[in-house]
């Protein structure tokens, strides 16, 4: 069941559910199996600057208002590298697993930040996200591979990943469109 841990960490910033057949930030999703892994891709676009946006996928700390997320603390700071320590809880069939990870996180700011983790409960979970902008719209491109430590059949973690996912990136869409900087010296 530590496929769930995956999810959580590439849904992070998730905290809810958008309305259903609501698209208004075009977004994409796809999840696709490749030998034992999965790549999730994922974008959508926001109608903030990207200063806001990069702002808004490093509110590490933050992640703690998030449903699920027990725990988000950053580590270690040094340059552009951030070490997050995260504890999650999700419900499986109506029992609470547990799972913990470190993060470790590349930022490359308002353009990039890649991440890939150090220590925890999936095999392997490495991505990023871009991002791009207009001007007026930010986009934001999501891309990892997750392997889960799971004995859970790949095509049950597969279908609950296609019929979730979706929703999450909306309302994280949605919630991004909302992020004002908490400090305006991040935005230069």
């Amino acid at each position: 069941m530590k496929w769930i841990f995956s999810l959580t960490l590439a849904l992070l910033l998730s905290q809810g559910y958008a309305q259903e057949n609501a698209n208004p930030f075009d977004v994409q999703v796809s999840v696709s199996p490749m030998e034992g892994r999965f790549q999730i891709q994922a974008s959508y676009v926001v109608p903030i600057d990207i200063c806001n946006a990069f702002s808004f996928i490093t509110a590490y700390e933050g992640a703690k208002n998030i449903p699920g997320i027990l725990e988000s603390k950053v580590i270690s700071r040094a340059g552009n590298k951030v070490r997050v320590y995260r504890v999650v809880e999700e419900n499986v069939l109506f029992f609470p697993i547990e799972m913990k990870s470190v993060m470790e996180y590349t930022e490359t700011p308002n353009r990039l930040l890649n991440f890939e983790q150090i220590s925890g409960d999936t095999k392997f979970y490495k991505g990023s996200w871009r991002l791009t902008s207009d001007k007026v719209n930010t986009s934001f491109k999501y891309e990892a591979i997750v392997e889960p430590d799971s004995f859970i059949p790949s095509a049950v973690i597969e279908y609950f990943m296609k019929n979730s996912i979706r929703g999450r990136f909306e309302l994280m869409a949605q919630r991004a469109s909302q992020h004002k900087a908490v400090e305006k010296l991040a935005c230069k």
